[in-house]
C-alpha cells in the first residue's frame, strides 16, 4: 500500500510500470539500456479516492491524464531504473497530496471605504498638480 494521507491509500496493483529507453544524453547506456519509467494509474477504478479528489486529480494531471481517466508519469530524469522508479512513485504521492488537499475558500470581494476613495483622488490631484507645473507655461516660445 502506498499511503497518501491518514485516510487515502492506492494499493500498490493498481499502478501498472513500464520500462523503455530514455532519450537525450547519456551515451551507450542510453542506447542500450531501459531506464525510463512509464507509470499509469486508472483513477475512474480506484476505489478508495474520494470523486472530488478524483476530480482535482484529473485538474491538476492535465496533460498527464488520457481521455480515459489515465494517469500516466514518465520519468527519465536518472541513470538508473531503480531511481527512475522511485522517482516516479514520488511525483505520484506528491500530485495525490495536492489534489487530496482542501482547495482554497473562494475570495470574498469588497469595496474600497468612502475615506479610502477620498485619499486616492486627492493624492490623484496632488500628483496632477505636481506633473502639470512640469510643463512649459503657454506663449512661450522654444529659442
Amino acid at each position: 500500500m502506498i499511503f497518501i494521507t491518514p485516510k487515502i491509500s492506492v494499493d500498490e496493483a493498481e499502478l501498472s510500470e513500464s520500462f523503455v529507453r530514455a532519450s537525450g544524453a547519456g551515451g551507450q547506456n542510453v542506447n542500450k539500456v531501459s531506464t525510463a519509467v512509464e507509470l499509469r494509474f486508472s483513477i475512474w477504478e480506484n476505489q478508495t479516492i474520494p470523486y472530488e479528489v478524483k476530480q482535482r486529480l484529473i485538474a491538476l494531471g492535465g496533460r498527464r491524464v488520457t481521455q480515459d481517466g489515465v494517469l500516466v508519469l514518465f520519468v527519465q530524469t536518472h541513470r538508473t531504473q531503480d531511481m527512475n522508479r522511485k522517482a516516479a512513485r514520488e511525483r505520484f504521492v506528491e500530485l495525490l497530496q495536492r489534489a487530496a488537499a482542501p482547495p482554497p475558500p473562494p475570495r470574498i470581494k469588497t469595496k474600497p471605504t468612502q475615506g479610502a476613495v477620498r485619499r486616492r483622488l486627492v493624492a490623484k490631484s496632488i500628483r496632477s498638480g505636481i506633473k502639470s507645473g512640469r510643463q512649459k507655461p503657454l506663449g512661450e516660445d522654444e529659442d
